[in-house]
């Protein structure tokens, strides 16, 4: 795997904002301590923490505030909890020792209510960029997060769109998606020379809004 590798999602998510094209794809991200986790919380009703380092789905947690509660989401298990900072608590029993940030929940569009996300492959071939997979992943039933070592299903991204968004056009969709990829990468490219493989992972929420999830400088 060739090209230079960059671990942190910190990094990478500042280098687009930087850009006012791509700044409004990215949902919001703050590193985690109580005060922003009680704030994104009152803001989305929904958030996703995870590592700042690491991949694959692993150590992903989604906290969800309704009604007066709050619940914790990790793996199969969910954890109920009838105060904020009972589960600010029960959250940092679960995490493991890592710096965590939080991302602004986003309701995926689904199929079957199994949501759905796309991972686009990107790579360096000599001088030029190249897309070398556009795929849909579905997750498995019961679970948030769509990576298929957690048993997710693959689909390709035309079906994907179709099934899960019927009355957007799949094809204006994938556009935007290539037209991301390469603006994506023009920046990344310009902060740390020497990337040659990509991997982002885009989610469309139930509108079609297109988000950037993450972007992997060493895709599986």
């Amino acid at each position: 795997m060739g090209g230079r590798q960059l671990a942190s999602k910190w990094l990478k998510t500042e280098a687009l904002l930087t850009d006012p094209e791509v700044a409004p794809y990215i949902p919001q991200t703050k590193g985690l301590n109580k005060e922003n986790l009680y704030g994104m919380l009152e803001s989305y009703g929904f958030v996703v923490v995870k590592p700042i380092v690491g991949g694959g789905g692993y150590g992903v947690i989604k906290i969800t505030r309704s009604g007066g509660g709050y619940s914790i989401t990790h793996s199969f298990k969910t954890g109920r909890y009838g105060s904020f900072d009972a589960m600010y608590q029960a959250l940092l029993r679960t995490k493991v020792k890592r710096k965590y940030l939080i991302q602004q929940g986003v309701h995926l569009a689904s199929i079957q209510g199994r949501p759905i996300d796309y991972r686009v492959k990107y790579v360096k071939s000599g001088d030029r960029w190249e897309f070398r997979a556009m795929v849909g992943r579905l997750a498995r039933q019961g679970l948030f997060v769509t990576n298929l070592c957690k048993g997710g299903r693959l689909l390709s991204c035309r079906e994907g769109l179709r099934r899960s968004l019927p009355h957007i056009s799949s094809a204006a969709k994938k556009s935007e998606m290539r037209h991301l990829t390469r603006k994506c990468t023009a920046i990344l490219e310009s902060h740390f020379p020497g990337i040659g493989s990509l991997g982002f992972d885009y989610g469309l929420d139930r509108n079609g809004k297109i988000w950037i999830f993450e972007v992997n400088t060493r895709p599986q």
